[in-house]
């Protein structure tokens, strides 16, 4: 599925991932492929990206901090997700 990450300054990642977990405002959920549509917002906590030959902008990869060589996560605190059709957009700050 396709995962867009973009903040108040700039597209942070955009790329193929095999899952995606966020911190749902009643708690941690997990996305994987053809997950039923959902919008939600997003609290303090971590955005978890798995998968294979990720690739970050060299600009922002300092933001995300590797958990192995197929899982990272990106330190939030506020956002919105949309994921529909395998295609998920996130907005954090």
């Amino acid at each position: 599925m396709l995962l867009e990450i973009v903040s108040p300054e700039a597209t942070l990642f955009k790329g193929q991932v095999d899952a995606v977990s966020v911190p749902g405002v009643d708690g941690e959920f997990q996305m994987l492929n053809n997950h039923a549509a959902i919008v939600s917002m997003l609290t303090k906590g971590n955005i978890r990206i798995v998968g294979k030959n990720l690739k970050f902008d060299e600009k922002f990869a300092n933001r995300f901090e590797k958990l192995s060589d197929q899982e990272y996560y990106l330190p939030i605190e506020t956002g919105t997700i949309e994921l529909k059709d395998n295609r998920i957009n996130i907005l954090a700050s």
